[in-house]
């Protein structure tokens, strides 16, 4: 609670002609209608809702503080013979919502110094302010119902009187207050609006993943935009507790173990198996064998490229070159083609000429879609807000998207420019998804090396296909992949696991934004370049990405366990590694993990599964296991790449370890969007 007085602070929000009506149905009351000034202030890590009639702005004295620990001399308490009145059926009217001013009173509390404050007139006494951590609730008047008005519930109920907006409209403020608190409908009453609802936390911490720095995080936004962008992470996480805590001191003092539950809470359907006792676990310790040595190759060259490619542009043997780009990535100059195949664009069947017949389809398709954004009027727009949204998302991403690269650096960039057209166009190819925070993450590293505005629309589309479910609202994939790389980390290391649970991190919230995004934030623009490309093969395995993560937290899993590193030193150092990672050692380590996995004989039929490994019906001859004890077992399970991989293997070693490098300079300027 911020101390009476003067209120200064960053404002963020701020509208004049916000009344208060006094007096409904009171004739003797001379200040029906109070006009004032609301504002929203940023200070010290508090936000303050604070309204003022116009000519008490710079009266001090006036000011009450809502809440029962308030330090102003006068507090907000409802009067307890007009509350007993209110009937349930009069609180849902809109009637209800001017009785609520009647329904105020003002209590003195004791001063210290024996001195009461003096009022210069009847309208200073409506002055308030409260701190966000308060409010406990939101009602909004009914659609078509004369002014908008909200009116704010406090955590100990007090009421607030109406603020109706005679000048503007109130949705403002609610947006405005959305970047701070989760804000819900509630179940019983649509027109109010509950604070920090459980089940949209994790939605709101990913809609808030780079966004402004929210209320009460421990990690705080830096000055430099990019350094910004990397503490994030952790903000995601623990907005996902303040979220849930919010300011109930019941809620900081939960034991440890209640924690899981929190978070769990925060995804529903998210069901991670946790140890229920020590010792016990949900897969079965099994020895997977000797993890085999495995060594990369360099790029594949454009040289290359050419050799496997027939007189009208067929690329022969598919198979070989994408187990060659998995072991290498692509050399630069190549992957302006390449990746049109690996994303899906271009078929890998198709020849020279359907492929330029292809583009010009597409890009028909592309600029008459563009069309319909571009053509909208203002006045339209109005009357969209969906497109308003959407457009001032895109806005405010596309400033921040990776600024340090060349490629976006200063102000009316092309690429820039670009990269905001795209995202437009993008909205109008699928409405219902739209734009949410980090799919410009997304289109960055394609446009970067596209250098072309259809080709990358058309290759991002193709991307948004595979990431579609991380981005929806229900957020399927993100539920989906947090159980399963839970799945996978206890089959390596069960131990580990139980360590993290122990802390309180067993559901890998830590590892939200390196799914959300694949790693974008993790690793240097090239070397992702280089990880994405690898992944787009689809080789070695289905969800290869969630083997990344195993290889990344096992070189982690040392220094956390011997430094007995708890939920917030944890998500603290996994935020730190970013930029750090080594993306070929992480590669060897992933691809090593899929090998090993592939050779063991009792693979549990969830981790086949997940990998997308076959099944072989053949039974090993040594195999002593008895049939009931088989069950839920997969016997040798096969992959077709392992199959074909040591040739490959074999003339990757043989071939020159000096490759001609094809000297590319993307130039910026000739950039031109349409």
């Amino acid at each position: 609670m911020a101390a009476a007085g003067v209120v200064s602070g960053k404002i963020i929000y701020e509208q004049e002609g916000v009344y208060i009506h006094s007096s409904f149905g009171k004739a003797n009351d001379q200040d029906s209608l109070i006009s004032g000034t609301l504002r929203v202030l940023e200070k010290d890590a508090e936000v303050i809702v604070d309204w003022r009639p116009l000519d008490d702005a710079l009266d001090s004295s006036s000011i009450l503080h809502a809440g029962k620990d308030s330090s102003s001399v006068v507090e907000w308490t409802q009067a307890p013979k007009e509350r007993a009145h209110r009937g349930s059926e009069r609180l849902n009217s809109y009637e209800a919502e001017w009785d609520m001013v009647n329904t105020v009173s003002f209590k003195k509390k004791p001063h210290t110094n024996g001195d009461a404050p003096s009022h210069r007139n009847g309208k200073s006494k409506w002055s308030f302010l409260f701190s966000l951590t308060d409010l406990k609730s939101i009602k909004q008047n009914k659609e078509g119902m004369g002014w908008s008005y909200l009116v704010f519930c406090l955590k100990d109920d007090v009421i607030l009187p109406a603020l109706h907006f005679h000048q503007g409209d109130s949705k403002l403020l609610i947006d405005s207050l959305e970047k701070y608190v989760v804000l819900c409908e509630s179940a019983q009453d649509k027109r109010t609006l509950l604070v920090n609802c459980q089940n949209k936390s994790l939605s709101q911490s990913f809609e808030n993943l780079l966004d402004e720095p929210a209320y009460g995080l421990i990690q705080k936004i830096k000055k430099d935009p990019y350094t910004a962008t990397m503490v994030g992470f952790s903000k995601v996480t623990n907005y996902i507790f303040d979220s849930l805590r919010g300011s109930d001191p019941s809620a900081h003092q939960r034991p440890p173990s209640e924690m899981a539950d929190f978070l769990s809470d925060a995804i529903p359907g998210l069901k991670i198996n946790q140890q229920e006792e020590p010792g016990f676990e949900v897969i079965t310790r099994i020895d997977l064998g000797e993890r085999p040595v495995v060594q990369r190759r360099e790029p594949v060259s454009l040289e290359e490229w050419t050799k496997n490619i027939d007189s009208e542009g067929r690329i022969l043997n598919v198979d070989n070159m994408k187990q060659m780009i998995f072991r290498g990535g692509l050399s630069h100059a190549l992957r302006k083609q390449a990746w049109k195949f690996l994303l899906g664009y271009f078929p890998w069947d198709s020849t020279k000429e359907e492929r330029t017949e292809l583009q010009k389809q597409k890009t028909d398709e592309y600029f008459r879609m563009k069309l319909q954004w571009k053509s909208v009027s203002e006045e339209q727009e109005k009357r969209n807000s969906r497109l308003r949204d959407y457009r001032s998302l895109i806005e405010k991403d596309v400033n921040r998207t990776d600024r340090t690269n060349k490629f976006y650096e200063g102000q009316d960039n092309p690429g820039l420019i670009l990269l905001h057209d795209i995202l437009m166009t993008y909205c109008m190819y699928d409405f219902d998804l739209g734009y949410v925070q980090g799919m410009s993450d997304l289109l960055s590293p394609v446009l970067y090396v596209m250098e072309n505005e259809v080709d990358a629309f058309w290759c991002f589309a193709s991307y948004m296909d595979q990431m579609h479910q991380n981005f929806e609202e229900q957020m399927q994939g993100m539920k989906t992949q947090l159980i399963q790389l839970s799945t996978l980390l206890r089959l390596l290391d069960s131990g580990f696991c139980s360590y993290l649970e122990s802390q309180d991190s067993g559901y890998l919230y830590f590892c939200f934004r390196w799914l959300l995004i694949r790693f974008k934030r993790e690793f240097s623009f090239l070397d992702i370049l280089r990880l994405w490309e690898v992944m787009w093969t689809e080789l070695p395995c289905k969800n290869f990405h969630l083997l990344l993560c195993c290889a990344i937290l096992e070189s982690e899993k040392q220094q956390i366990m011997e430094k007995h590193y708890g939920f917030n030193e944890i998500l603290k150092h996994i935020n730190e590694l970013s930029m750090k990672i080594d993306v070929e050692d992480v590669l060897c380590k992933a691809e090593a993990i899929s090998l090993q996995m592939v050779k063991c004989k009792e693979l549990p039929q969830a981790v086949c599964e997940i990998l997308g490994l076959q099944d072989s019906e053949v039974t090993t001859p040594d195999s002593d296991i008895g049939e009931d004890e088989n069950v839920g077992m997969t016997s040798c399970p096969t992959s077709s790449f392992y199959s074909n991989s040591l040739p490959v293997l074999a003339a990757s070693e043989a071939r020159d370890d000096n490759p001609p490098e094809i000297s590319v300079s993307p130039n910026v300027s000739r950039l031109t969007p349409a």
